[in-house]
């Protein structure tokens, strides 16, 4: 199978250099490899490397007080920020065609399902040069992957079991999470 490659020239090298400036002390000999960013920091540098000053924030109703701080730490920042959160819209789930035992609180007559669509349609009007997704649902960021105009970058994903860190589940697959290896898992 052939592979072809098309590069975004000046996103490609953007992203080269933020890579490579995350770890400090690289010209000494030996290498050692030494982070130094967070992924904050790093978020904020590529904005700038490519110049993007206009920032939208796709973010889950769970993670509303963590999507405030990044708001103000961006805007501190001098970014111009646009957030959007999850239940915009608020459409009970019903219209698409969910039944009481497939929500989330079953004797819910409206349970509002999320809208990353609405989400994603919201930063392309406010034409939000760069997006950052913080928390959304599996399926649900990828709807907001599809929908969206801009660059986007995944700050934080959703995992409820595991604060958002769904690594955590793989650095346990000899121990909590066993079950992850086994061949035929059933109900995980």
């Amino acid at each position: 199978m052939a592979f072809v490659s098309v590069v975004d020239s000046g996103a490609s090298r953007a992203a080269s250099i933020q890579e490579a400036e995350c770890y400090r002390d690289r010209h000494k000999r030996p290498l050692q490899v030494f982070p130094c960013k967070t992924r904050v920091e790093e978020t904020m540098e590529f904005a700038r490397r490519m110049g993007y000053k206009k920032l939208g924030i796709a973010f889950c109703g769970g993670v509303h007080r963590e999507a405030a701080i990044l708001t103000r730490v961006l805007e501190n920042h001098g970014f111009d920020v646009v957030s959007v959160m999850c239940k915009v819209g608020r459409v009970p789930k019903q219209r698409i065609g969910l039944a009481p035992q497939e929500q989330i609180v079953q004797e819910s007559p409206e349970e509002a399902m999320c809208n990353p669509i609405a989400q994603a349609e919201i930063l392309n009007a406010a034409e939000t040069e760069f997006n950052i997704m913080l928390g959304l649902c599996v399926g649900h960021d990828a709807l907001f992957i599809k929908h969206v105009y801009a660059y986007t970058t995944i700050l934080a994903v959703k995992d409820r079991v595991l604060g958002h860190n769904p690594m955590a589940a793989l650095y346990q697959t000899t121990s909590y999470y066993r079950r992850l290896m086994d061949d035929n898992p059933g109900d995980t």
